[in-house]
C-alpha cells in the first residue's frame, strides 16, 4: 500500500491550471474511465504523445470512482491489462484469489483500484492526465475531428483546455463526445427489423437502471453509524430486499449478512474493518433515469434522486434491519459515496461494424471473429427492475464467450475518432455484455492500441490493418478468440490464438451460467474432411488429397507444403520416395518446434496450429478487412 501512496504524492505535476489554454498531442483520450484509462496507457506505452482528460479526481472510473469494485465475468480469460490489473491486486493484497464477497471473483477496495491505474500513469513518460475537467465541445474539419475544449470543474476556477490531436478517442461515460462529433448513435431498445435480433422486441428509448454505488464499513457492534434520515424516505421501496426485510410478496432468498457479503472486500495491511460494496439490485439501490441526452446540471438534478435511493437503502440497513454498525466507509470515495454513477448504459454509436445478438451466439456463422480485438464471457444481463412503466417481454438467449470486432470501435462517418467504453457500435441486447467492466477494460487497450497504430502509420483508423492491430494485442497477451482452455502461459498460446482467429481450427461455444465458454481443445484430433472445409475457407478451391478419415502428421505436412510452395493443389502427385518424403517432414516438424515425429500418428489440434503457423504463416498471408472477408 505505502508504494501506491507514494506515487500518488507525485501526481500534481499532472495538473495544470490557467487561462485558455492551448496544447499540442497525438492522442487525446477524453474520459478517465475503465476504457479511456487502458487506452491512454497502451498508447503512451507505444510511445505516442497522449493527454488524458477527467472530470474527477480518480482513474478507472466504474471500477473505481462508481465505487462497482466486485468485476463481472472474465474469470477464466487471464487477456492483457485486465490481467494486469489483477496481478496488481494479488500483489498489494498478499493473496491469489480475491473472492471476498460472492458476487465476483475479483473484489477490492476503490481507492486500490485508483492507486494502480495512477502508478502505472505514473511511469508513462509519454503520458499527461489532466483532472477535474468537463468536456464543452469538439471542433471539425469537414468530417474530421481535429480538437476538444474542456472546462475546469473546480469551484472558483473559470479556466479552460483548448486540445488538438491527430486521433480523439471518447472514453465518457454516456458518449457525450461522439454525439458532439456528429456520429450517429442509437439509444434505448432496437427496432427488431434493424437490428436483426428476434430477441429486440421494440424500438423505445428505455435504458438500464443505473446505480449510485456505495462502500460501507462495519464499525463495530457498539458503535452507531446511523447517517441522518434522508429526504423523501420511504422504507417500503427497500421491502423483499433481503429475508430479514419485511415483505408482502416474494423476497430475495437470502438473510441480511448474505446480502451485505454480496459485494465484501477484501482487507489491505493494517485495516481492521470489513468493508462492502453496496450495489444491490434488489429492491436495493438500483434506480431509473435516462440523463443521457441532458445537459450537466440537469443530470446533477437527476443523480441526486440516485443519491438518495443509495442512501435511503442504507438507512433502512441501519434502522430497520437493526445494522447500525454499518456505516458509510470514511476512507473510500466521497465519505462512502461514489463519486459518479454506475451508468450500464449510454449512446451507442453507429460504427463501421454494429455487433448483434447473432454474432455471438453463432460467431463461426458470421466473418467478424476474425476481427476480434478484445474478448468477454459474461450472459446478458440487464437491470430493469425500476422501470416505471411497462417494459416490453425481453428475451436473454444463452450465449457462448465472444470476441468485439475492431470495426465497432470506429464511426461509420467521423474521421480521426475512436469510441470505447459502453459507446462502442452494438445493439442494446449486446450492450448487456459488452458493458461488464473487464471487457471495458480491454477493448480501451485496444483502442489505444488502434489509435497509435493509425498514429504512427498516418492513416485513418478505417485504414489500420486488423491484423496489425491483433498483432500488437498478442504482443500485450490480449485474447483475439476466448479459448478458456489455453492461458498465455502455454507455450503454444500465440500461435493458437494466431491461427484460431483464421477460423482455419475453430473453437466450441458453450453456455455455461455466469463464465461461458469457448474450447480449443488443443489436444483433440481433426477429421480430415472438417479440416478441408475450413480451409476452403481461407483458401477457396484448394484440395484435399488424403483418404485418412483423421489427419495424420505426415498428411498434414503434406497438406501445408503443396500450400506453401504452390498456393493451392491441381493436380495429385505421388512422391517417388517415401523415405525420403518422410525424412524431409520430420526436419520441417522438428524446425517448428516439435517432437515425436510418427508419420501415420492423428496430428492433434494443438500441433496442427504450430505447423499453420510456423510453416505456413497464415495470420500474415492473408488479411482480412472489417467485415471478416480475407483479401487477396
Amino acid at each position: 500500500m505505502k508504494c501506491f501512496l507514494l506515487i500518488i504524492v507525485s501526481l500534481p505535476s499532472f495538473f495544470s491550471f490557467g487561462q485558455a489554454k492551448t496544447i499540442k498531442t497525438d492522442l487525446l483520450v477524453i474520459g478517465g474511465g475503465t476504457g479511456g484509462t487502458a487506452a491512454a496507457i497502451q498508447a503512451a506505452r507505444m510511445g505516442v504523445k497522449t493527454i488524458l482528460i477527467e472530470p474527477t479526481s480518480m482513474l478507472g472510473g466504474m471500477l473505481t470512482a462508481a465505487g462497482v469494485s466486485c468485476t463481472d465475468g472474465n474469470d477464466q480469460l487471464s487477456s492483457g491489462i485486465w490481467e494486469e490489473f489483477r496481478q496488481a491486486l494479488y500483489h498489494h493484497y498478499g493473496v491469489s484469489r480475491l473472492n471476498t464477497g460472492w458476487v465476483s471473483n475479483t473484489n477490492f477496495e476503490p481507492h486500490v483500484g485508483d492507486s494502480i491505474f495512477k502508478a502505472w500513469a505514473a511511469k508513462e513518460k509519454n503520458l499527461t492526465i489532466f483532472f477535474r475537467y468537463d468536456f464543452d465541445k469538439i471542433q471539425k474539419k469537414a468530417n474530421k475531428v481535429t480538437a476538444a475544449r474542456f472546462l475546469s470543474t473546480q469551484k472558483n476556477d473559470k479556466s479552460s483546455l483548448n486540445i488538438k490531436a491527430k486521433i480523439i478517442i471518447d472514453a465518457t461515460e454516456l458518449g457525450d463526445v461522439l454525439a458532439a462529433a456528429g456520429a450517429g448513435y442509437n439509444l434505448g431498445m432496437d427496432d427488431p427489423a434493424v437490428s436483426g435480433e428476434k430477441e429486440a422486441i421494440e424500438k423505445n428509448d428505455i435504458i438500464q437502471d443505473l446505480t449510485w454505488a456505495a462502500i460501507l464499513k462495519d464499525y463495530g457492534a457498539n458503535v452507531d453509524k446511523t447517517i441522518d434520515k434522508p429526504r423523501n424516505y420511504e422504507s417500503n421501496k427497500y421491502y423483499c430486499c433481503c429475508t430479514d426485510a419485511p415483505c408482502e410478496g416474494k423476497s430475495w432468498n437470502g438473510d441480511k449478512i448474505k446480502m451485505l457479503e454480496y459485494g465484501k472486500l477484501p482487507r489491505s495491511a493494517g485495516v481492521t474493518h470489513d468493508k462492502y460494496m453496496l450495489n444491490w439490485p434488489l429492491n436495493g439501490n438500483d434506480y431509473y433515469v435516462n440523463a443521457v441526452e441532458q445537459t450537466y446540471g440537469q443530470r446533477a438534478t437527476s443523480y441526486e434522486q440516485a443519491r438518495q435511493q443509495t442512501l435511503g437503502f442504507i438507512y433502512f440497513i441501519q434502522t430497520e434491519l437493526g445494522m447500525k454498525n454499518i456505516g458509510l466507509a470514511d476512507d473510500e470515495l466521497d465519505n462512502g459515496l461514489a463519486l459518479i454513477p454506475y451508468n450500464r448504459e449510454a449512446r451507442r454509436m453507429k460504427g463501421l461494424i454494429r455487433m448483434n445478438i447473432n454474432h455471438i451466439k453463432i460467431p463461426y456463422a458470421h466473418t467478424l471473429y476474425r476481427t476480434g480485438i478484445s474478448v468477454g464471457d459474461y450472459p446478458v444481463d440487464h437491470h430493469h427492475a425500476q422501470y416505471p412503466g411497462k417494459l416490453p417481454a425481453l428475451e436473454f438467449p444463452p450465449i457462448p464467450s465472444f470476441t468485439i470486432p475492431m470495426g465497432c470501435l470506429i464511426p461509420e462517418k467521423v474521421e480521426g475518432f475512436i469510441v470505447c467504453e459502453k459507446g462502442i457500435s452494438v445493439t442494446n441486447i449486446v450492450n448487456g455484455t459488452t458493458r461488464l467492466q473487464p471487457v471495458v477494460l480491454l477493448t480501451g487497450q485496444a483502442a489505444g492500441v488502434l489509435a497509435a497504430t493509425s498514429i504512427k502509420q498516418g492513416k485513418k483508423p478505417r485504414d489500420v490493418a486488423v491484423r496489425t492491430v491483433q498483432a500488437e494485442l498478442l504482443k500485450a497477451q490480449c485474447y483475439l478468440m476466448p479459448f478458456a482452455d489455453v492461458k498465455p502461459d502455454d507455450p503454444n498460446w500465440e500461435q493458437i490464438q494466431r491461427v484460431g482467429v483464421t477460423g482455419i481450427l475453430k473453437g466450441v461455444g458453450k453456455s455455461e451460467n455466469w463464465a461461458n465458454k469457448n474450447f480449443f481443445y488443443p489436444d483433440s484430433t481433426i477429421g480430415q474432411d472438417e479440416f478441408t472445409s475450413n480451409f476452403l475457407e481461407y483458401y477457396p478451391g484448394i484440395k484435399s488429397f488424403s483418404t485418412d478419415s483423421i489427419l495424420t502428421i505426415s498428411s498434414a505436412l503434406s497438406f501445408i507444403d503443396f500450400f506453401h510452395l504452390r498456393g493451392k493443389r491441381t493436380k495429385k502427385t505421388i512422391p517417388t520416395d517415401a523415405r525420403d518424403v518422410q525424412e524431409k517432414q520430420k526436419k520441417k516438424w522438428e524446425q517448428a518446434g516439435l517432437k515425436n515425429y510418427e508419420a501415420d500418428r492423428p496430428i492433434t489440434k494443438r500441433q496442427l496450429a504450430v505447423l499453420l503457423d510456423k510453416l505456413a504463416d497464415v495470420f500474415n498471408r492473408k488479411q482480412v478487412d472489417m467485415f471478416g472477408a480475407f483479401e487477396n
